[in-house]
């Protein structure tokens, strides 16, 4: 597995970080994470899967900041210059010299790469593509949120998530569209305007009156007769788009104006689906890799989810479904993601409300005295138990023990664990006084009880120590020392009932230290290296080494714990032995090279999962196939074997070829969005030549900027249904426009043609006033001056 000499690898890993104006907070975190080797091994091993569109691009400054503190040459210090600049352009907080919370800090920096590397997350039974076809209607239910956000534990609640990213607002001209939500600078022209109708007006203008008045009649006999308006659109609009030149103007401006350059492009170079720009057929694709045939194989038996159904290409446009609510996944959320379930009790009727919730990290309390005092009395811990909390955590300790830290809590201060401080988290909570439940069944405040409970356990477990408590005026910390292990730290005793975690134990990777005070301080790392299993300290550019009782002895702020598993190492001797056995074998199969690197570094890698470089289909998606050698691993079959029936998973994979359904798919997806595109620049422009128009149409700017991001490529998905209801106020039994609303104006052909395809509503109008004040006004000022005259 590891191909390197020992003693090159043992100098691996101990380079500093520059302090580049008060960033030690920075240098500390970023060591911490660098020394938890299931992240650093996916920037080291998998960089095929480190790819995102999404401006900073914070992964690959962070890959390349792994890739330089690990490098075999071993530098004496890096300058993270531009990752900083990437967290400062993302979080205006980190701007500027002053002091920052390293825990803010890595919270920040980990919603990010999530944000960047995230992947739908494929359920089972949902083989179908993502938005290529059209659905067969309409659902009742309202579109949803894209992602639930991942949130830090603070006391079995949540803290406020870092707000890492700024959403912009859309102004209210004719047809206005704020630019906020827009890059600065953009790379690509073409990204910020699109298509405009050829300047041969006189052929246009012919059809033009014809093409409108087709799309109101078709879309009124749609509404009415329920009849497939789509496919007319489809087949009618065909022609329509033959008739526009490759000139680019932007969809909407905030004054309403059409931008036109004269810049001929063929497609619009963001939308990248394949290896070229815009593929017309399924054949092999320049740079086409070996490894992939260029079709699948011809027996059905291989892939069983390969049916007829998955060939028919839908040309029609039918009203599609709005948006399911997505799952999605990353590599952050693989390593760091756990489970807390929460129990609300009321205490009159008995009812219990049950919350589930994703953390990335636990903020724990630092009990005091009478805290501890609490937590350790035998009374309490009897209560604890038969509530179905946390006391177990205390059951093996004795009254010997007990005493004798009473005795040096007198002389040196409270002695606190870090088993303490998770029992103070999981401990039952009494609702009560100003804090009561409001019950949903007696529908008033009732006196409760709460508990908490692990239901899964992450890869890596981060503990954060609230030291510090920021008042209104000041803030103070916590310098109490809290002992925590080096090796074994047991969650065991804080586990729910019918939780399915097998590994309970953890060992410390890195350790967080802050020393100073709330105003000022200075923040080093304690981490231990992965390959010589030896401690050192990371003090900016000082990298030294330590001794275990140094690093126990350390003021700890944040920790990092993995999972510790003699099962799992056990497990990759044997894999190590078959691969040195060099059994000739007559088949080879391809793994993910990710769950390869699962493999190498988690204590439970779960099963073998191969789709995040095989479609639903069972093929290799186009967008990958010239990657693909950063997708996967050859192995041979007697350790394929071996690994399927440990883990199971799958498919099973031996052949690779690039899938014809989803080339096909995103055709017929680049097809759609051309027509759509290209038809609303030809209504927009005949719109804004309008004169006094009788009556305008209103959307919502937050659903047209979805819609925009789906014809220009930058979402898969369809926008979904038409959203009005947030602009919309109902005022004396009407739908009018809500002062200030974030919407656009569009004419009466521009919405027949969005709510043919994508339905929803409400429908909101506006009908200019004509101002016919003009005689009035100079018949009073007649009137007045005659007035003038006779006084």
């Amino acid at each position: 597995m590891e191909t390197e000499e020992d003693d090159e690898q043992r100098t691996r890993g101990l380079t500093g970080l520059k302090n580049i104006g008060n960033t030690c907070y920075m240098n500390a975190a970023l060591q911490a994470l660098s020394n938890c080797p299931p992240l650093t091994q996916f920037f080291l091993e998998c960089g095929g899967l480190v790819r995102t569109d999404k401006k900073p691009a914070l992964c690959k400054s962070y890959q390349k900041l792994v890739s330089d503190l690990w490098h075999k040459n071993r530098p004496s210090y890096v300058v993270p210059t531009n990752l900083f600049q990437g967290i400062k352009s993302i979080n205006p907080m980190f701007r500027g010299y002053s002091q920052q919370d390293s825990q803010e800090f890595l919270r920040c920096l980990m919603d990010q790469l999530h944000e960047e590397l995230k992947e739908t997350q494929t359920e089972p039974g949902d083989d179908q593509s993502n938005g290529v076809a059209g659905d067969d209607g309409p659902e009742d239910d309202n579109r949803s949120q894209s992602e639930n956000d991942f949130q830090s534990c603070e006391s079995c609640g949540s803290s406020e998530r870092a707000d890492c990213e700024a959403q912009g607002g859309g102004s209210g001209g004719v047809v206005g569209v704020s630019t906020a939500d827009r890059p600065a600078a953009d790379d690509n022209a073409n990204e910020a305007e699109m298509l405009v109708p050829e300047r041969d007006e006189v052929t246009a203008n012919r059809s033009w009156q014809k093409e409108k008045n087709m799309i109101n009649d078709a879309y009124r006999s749609g509404v009415s007769g329920g009849g497939d308006m789509g496919a007319d659109l489809d087949k009618d609009i065909d022609t329509a788009a033959a008739a526009t030149t490759n000139e680019n103007t932007s969809f909407i401006c905030s004054q309403g104006a059409l931008k036109v350059q004269g810049n001929n492009t063929e497609s619009f170079q963001d939308i990248q689906v394949s290896s070229t720009t815009r593929p017309q057929s399924p054949v092999p694709m320049e740079g086409h890799h070996p490894k992939l045939s260029s079709s699948p194989p011809k027996a059905s038996s291989v892939w069983p989810n390969l049916n007829s159904a998955h060939k028919k290409a839908v040309t029609s446009f039918n009203p599609p479904k709005n948006k399911r609510q997505k799952k999605y996944r990353s590599v952050v959320t693989d390593i760091f993601d756990g489970t807390i379930v929460s129990a609300v009790q009321c205490l009159t009727c008995d009812r219990v409300s049950v919350t589930l919730e994703n953390f990335q990290d636990i903020s724990l309390p630092i009990p005091g005295k009478e805290d501890l005092a609490k937590l350790h009395s035998s009374t309490h811990q009897t209560s604890l138990v038969k509530a179905g909390s946390c006391g177990e955590a205390y059951a093996p300790q004795g009254w010997i023990s007990f005493v004798m830290e009473y005795i040096k809590s007198w002389f040196w201060g409270p002695v606190v664990t870090l088993q303490d401080c998770l029992a103070a988290f999981f401990a039952r909570d009494e609702l009560k006084g100003d804090n009561m439940y409001s019950c949903e069944k007696c529908k008033k405040l009732r006196n409760g009880v709460k508990f908490c409970k692990v239901q899964s356990l992450p890869e890596i477990l981060c503990i954060h120590l609230k030291r510090f408590r920021h008042e209104l005026m000041f803030s103070t910390k916590i310098g109490t020392h809290v002992s925590f292990p080096l090796d074994g730290l047991d969650l065991q005793p804080f586990l729910g009932k019918d939780s399915a975690a097998q590994t309970t134990s953890y060992d410390l990777l890195s350790v967080i230290c802050h020393h100073g005070t709330a105003s000022s301080g200075h923040y080093i790392a304690y981490c231990r290296n992965d390959l010589n299993n030896l401690w050192y300290e990371f003090d900016d550019q000082s990298v030294t080494e330590v001794s275990e009782s140094c690093v126990q002895n350390a003021e700890a702020y944040v920790l990092f714990y993995k999972k510790s598993s003699e099962e799992a190492v056990k497990e990759r001797r044997r894999v190590t032995a078959l691969m040195n056995m060099m059994e000739p074998s007559l088949m080879q199969f391809y793994v993910s090279r990710q769950w390869l690197n699962k493999f190498r570094t988690f204590a439970e890698p779960g099963p073998i999962s191969n789709t995040d470089f095989l479609c639903s289909h069972g093929g290799v998606p186009p967008n990958k196939a010239t990657c693909i050698d950063d997708l996967v691993v050859m192995l041979p079959q007697n350790v394929w074997d071996h690994l399927y029936s440990r883990y199971g998973g799958g498919p099973a994979v031996n052949h690779l070829y690039v899938c014809h359904t989803c080339q096909t798919e995103i055709e017929r997806l680049e097809k759609r969005r051309r027509t759509e595109r290209d038809m609303f620049v030809r209504l927009n422009k005949a719109f804004q030549e309008e004169e006094s128009p009788v009556v305008i149409y209103c959307i919502s700017m937050q659903w047209f900027r979805e819609w925009e991001g789906f014809v220009k490529g930058k979402d898969n998905d369809p926008p979904g249904q038409i959203d009005n209801s947030k602009i919309a106020m109902n005022k004396n039994g009407h739908l009018t426009l809500k002062q200030g609303a974030d919407s656009g104006q569009i004419s009466e052909e521009t919405w027949n043609f969005l709510h043919s395809i994508h339905g929803g509503g409400p429908l909101v109008t506006v009908r200019p006033s004509v101002s016919h004040q003009e005689p009035e006004s100079s018949q009073s000022e007649e009137k007045i001056e005659w007035e003038t005259r006779s006084v």
